[in-house]
């Protein structure tokens, strides 16, 4: 027992021993930090500031202009066919792909030998049906006049029947006589009926012989028109395109031969969005006719031309969404069928926004303004629409405001800037030169001995302040930032 207590006791006195050595080396120590600090605070924290570019956001009226893609196109067109089937004999000289042609000139004709037989052929049979319908025309005459001498001769035969039956009730004429009286009447009505069915035929021969002529006539038209579709001929100026088609090659009936679009005549379909279509509609729901301008760039080159929308697609089209806008183009030299053209249309003025740059509008719809003290303030503003790199905006209090130009993390409400404002050309003005402090020898002195014994200072920097305060005059903020290192 009383070595287990006198080694409880050691392990006691052991463990203050070593808390108290280790006391006394943290008091050490904290003397040994104060001294190499040599006693001096460290410099309070300085307000970061920010330089950011302003511009004024003036409220007015503004025309946006909506910015589409679309592709030129004839508004007339044609494909050339041959109607009939035949050998290319001849072939014009501008019958060439993007050959230019003139209205009614001669394009295209085949080898007309078999056209011209054909119609020489309906011709010959028109002749023989027109000889058929003036014989059958006499024969008619000649049947009239038969058909009229028999009613003559039948009305002699009747009188002479009623003069014999006379006779006879007279008790003058005989019985026999009467009879023969009658027999020949009988034969002369018969004779009567026989001529009306030959003048019947007759009538029949003649529309026989109309029907076949008129069925000449139509040969003699179909012949003569295949003889004429031998050739193909320009319907208006234009230029050919699509052209497949050599001398010699036999063709068949109704191969297209090339396409004839009239490069005079163009318009340019685009596609826009619902949201847009919307505001091309005026009151009645009607699409304005508003004008458009149109540029083909290329290699930086770039055709230019002006047009007016004309009308609108009848259907959204399958699979497709927004709507199909046609414009009409002016005169625009230069410009071809299928060119891919950017579209610009000057949508109805608005009223009551500022253009600011898009860089200067967030995601939540708000901008960045220059409040009292050079401290930023966040404004709420709705956007009416984008314009390229640009955005029209309004917003209640945001008239003659500075709004920053482009946003950044580092900035938000509440934090102080250094302004750069810009003039209305969008550059950037240079920002006033700082006030200079006049400084006594003493504080100079001061001044000197603090930037000459600074390590951490760069050279270029020290030898600029250097020079500064041998004048004898510094920077405001230059000496706020000095007095403020060496804790004074």
């Amino acid at each position: 027992m009383r070595f287990l207590r006198q080694s409880l006791a050691g392990v006691f006195l052991a463990a203050v021993t070593a808390g108290l050595l280790f006391y006394a080396g943290t008091l050490v120590f904290g003397a040994v930090q104060d001294r190499m600090a040599g006693g001096r605070k460290a410099p309070p924290a300085r307000e970061r500031v920010f330089a950011v570019s302003l511009v004024t956001a003036e409220m007015g009226s503004e025309t946006p202009e909506l910015i589409a893609f679309g592709r030129a196109q004839s508004r007339r067109k044609l494909e050339l066919r041959m109607p009939v089937a035949g050998q290319v004999a001849f072939l014009a000289e501008d019958f060439v792909e993007g050959g230019t042609v003139e209205p009614g000139e001669l394009l295209v004709r085949l080898d007309p030998a078999d056209a011209d037989a054909a119609l020489k052929r309906a011709e010959a049979d028109r002749l023989d049906a027109r000889a058929d319908a003036s014989e059958a025309g006499r024969a008619l005459g000649l049947a009239a006049d038969e058909l009229q001498s028999a009613e003559d001769q039948a009305a002699l035969r009747l009188r002479a029947l009623q003069r014999q039956l006379e006779l006879k009730e007279r008790g003058v004429g005989t019985a026999a006589t009467v009879e023969t009286a009658e027999l020949a009447a009988a034969q002369a009505r018969q004779t009567v009926i026989s001529r009306q069915q030959a003048q019947s035929q007759a009538e029949a021969r003649v529309d026989q012989a109309a029907a076949k002529l008129a069925r000449a006539e139509i040969e003699v038209g179909v012949a003569r028109r295949d003889l004429e579709d031998t050739e193909v001929r320009a319907p208006f100026a234009g230029t050919l395109q699509m052209v497949s088609l050599v001398e010699g090659r036999r063709v068949s009936a109704n191969e297209r031969l090339a396409e004839l679009v009239d490069p005079a005549q163009l318009e340019v379909s685009f596609r826009v969005s619902t949201a847009q279509y919307a505001r091309l509609l005026d009151e009645a729901g009607n699409l304005r006719k508003l004008p458009a301008r149109f540029s083909l760039d290329s290699a930086g080159a770039a055709l230019t031309a002006t047009g007016v929308i004309s009308r609108d697609s009848g259907a959204a089209g399958e699979g497709q969404t927004g709507r199909l806008i046609y414009a009409q183009l002016d005169p625009a030299p230069g410009f071809k069928p299928d060119d891919f053209l950017t579209v610009r249309v000057q949508e109805p003025p608005v009223d009551r926004v500022a253009r600011v740059p898009a860089s200067a509008l967030d995601a939540k719809g708000t901008v960045l303004v220059l409040g009292e003290g050079d401290r930023l303030e966040s404004l709420d503003v709705e956007l009416v629409r984008r314009q390229g790199d640009e955005v029209l905006i309004r917003a209640r209090g945001l008239r003659g405001r500075e709004v920053v130009v482009s946003r950044t993390p580092l900035l938000g409400g509440g934090i102080r800037v250094r302004p750069l404002r810009t003039d209305a050309s969008g550059v950037v003005q240079a920002p006033p030169e700082p006030a200079l402090v006049e400084l006594s020898d003493e504080r100079r002195d001061k001044l000197v001995a603090f930037v000459e014994a600074n390590k951490r200072m760069p050279d270029p920097v020290k030898q600029r302040l250097l020079s500064q305060l041998a004048e004898g005059k510094i920077p405001a903020d230059a000496l706020e930032r000095l007095e403020s290192r060496m804790g004074g």
